[in-house]
């Protein structure tokens, strides 16, 4: 992602947007325009937010338009690898946990961002590679996504993968050097941690149809054919001049995967067609259904990442600029209605065990090591309390757990639930899940009540 301690070249398109489509403003609740942004891309089912830097949050200019304008908010720094674990094995969340609550004192969407990244590391992650590498990563994604299980309305799970130039393959990093399934692994071991949250796949300069963008749509068919959960993909769009011409086009093939797309990191160079370039984004989003919101990455021109590029919507002292108004008209323009609300994919129905409970494993492995998700399901009877026992292979130990307690960490292992999930209907189910080196269970899992 872009931040004010990421550099790099920023994508100047040159086709130039449409013209600009006037709608009167007015006041939220009325068939008539909204007058801010959230409201009215809220009109439609959609979001409009902003990305946000808790060391800002004392500003008063600042917290007034982050709090009057955006319904939604993504942490800039905060929740990112160097921030949540400094060294290894030790979390920190008070700066992540300021964004997430600012959000929810706003009642706003919270985007976290971002798991994983090949930049901003910390430095105990950079020093390791193969599997130590891959265990770690795959440890951060769940202690942090299980942190704020059920809080978090969509997760950068991963942050520009993908290589810049005509190969349209991956990008070299440490990462990528665990094995070219890492991404996968990250994805469902965030979807483990945390089922509720919408899953995304982010990057930049993929704004049209390039052998970039087209690698990551590769990617993203192929999950979707293999059940790989995902469930939506950012384009950062950071602009200069000009919107590629096939912009629109681009996001409606993503959509049409079957996955959400979201415009993460907004922003325009400052010039006389900052604001129809804002106003095209705008539109293009609206007319893709499954376009569900826009972020811009900033609030006022001060607080960018692009120094001197003026590419936000507000001007340093806190003014509405021109682009600020183009965006509200194209909102309240109106588009295709409200997006699609999409879930995780159905689970397979079964019939209930015939036992007070069964319990059933699956398995995301690497060489190395694994992630567990275990299904635990009442039978004809509520259960009341839950234990599941199960063996690993030699060679073979927990190194962390969700949603359970467990007993023992090698050979023989019995799991119990927690204080939340203790309580299933009959018929009903709960999951928790382990993380572990060496080869997973194989064997087929016993469920005790009680």
């Amino acid at each position: 992602m872009s931040s004010l301690r990421h550099v790099r070249s920023v994508l100047l398109a040159t086709a130039v947007a449409g013209i600009v489509v006037a709608a009167s403003v007015a006041v939220i609740g009325t068939a008539e325009a909204a007058s801010t942004l959230g409201a009215s891309a809220a009109q439609s089912g959609r979001y409009y937010g902003a990305a946000i830097a808790a060391g800002r949050l004392g500003d008063a200019t600042y917290t007034r338009i982050l709090t009057t304008e955006f319904n939604s908010v993504t942490a800039e720094n905060e929740m990112k690898w160097d921030a949540t674990e400094p060294s290894q094995g030790r979390f920190t969340y008070t700066n992540g946990d300021r964004i997430l609550n600012q959000g929810i004192a706003m009642g706003a969407k919270v985007r976290g961002h971002a798991l994983l990244w090949h930049q901003q590391q910390p430095s105990w992650a950079q020093s390791l590679s193969g599997s130590a590498l891959r265990n770690a990563a795959i440890n951060h994604v769940t202690q942090v996504a299980t942190h704020y299980r059920g809080k978090i309305y969509a997760w950068d799970v991963v942050n520009e993968a993908f290589a810049d130039g005509g190969s349209g393959g991956r990008r070299d990093s440490n990462l990528q050097r665990t094995g070219n399934d890492w991404i996968e692994a990250a994805f469902r071991a965030a979807r483990a941690a945390d089922p509720a949250a919408k899953l995304c796949y982010n990057d930049y300069n993929t704004d049209g149809v390039n052998a970039k963008s087209t690698g990551i749509y590769n990617m993203v068919r192929d999950f979707k054919a293999r059940g790989v959960p995902i469930d939506c993909v950012g384009f950062q769009s950071h602009l200069g001049t000009g919107l590629p011409g096939d912009y629109q086009a681009n996001l409606q093939r993503f959509a049409d995967l079957g996955v959400d797309v979201q415009i993460t990191e907004l922003d325009v160079a400052q010039g006389s067609n900052q604001a129809n370039v804002y106003a095209g984004v705008t539109r293009a989003c609206m007319a893709v259904s499954r376009c569900t919101g826009i972020t811009v990455w900033g609030i006022r021109d001060s607080d960018s990442w692009r120094t001197g590029e003026n590419p936000l919507l507000f001007d340093n002292s806190g003014n509405k600029k021109p682009a600020y108004t183009s965006v509200l008209n194209a909102l309240n323009a109106g588009g295709t209605g409200t997006p699609p609300t999409t879930s995780n994919p159905p689970t397979t129905s079964t019939p209930p065990p015939t036992g007070a409970c069964a319990a059933t494993v699956s398995l995301n492995s690497w060489n190395g090591g694994y992630v567990a998700t275990v299904r635990v399901t009442a039978g004809q009877a509520a259960v009341s309390g839950w234990t599941v026992s199960l063996s690993l292979p030699s060679g073979s130990a927990i190194t962390g757990i969700w949603s359970a307690t467990n007993t023992g960490s090698a050979g023989a292992v019995s799991f119990r639930n927690v204080s939340y999930n203790g309580q299933i209907p009959a018929g009903g189910f709960t999951e928790f899940g382990f993380q572990g080196t060496g080869s997973g269970p194989t064997a087929i899992p016993t469920c005790a009540a009680g």
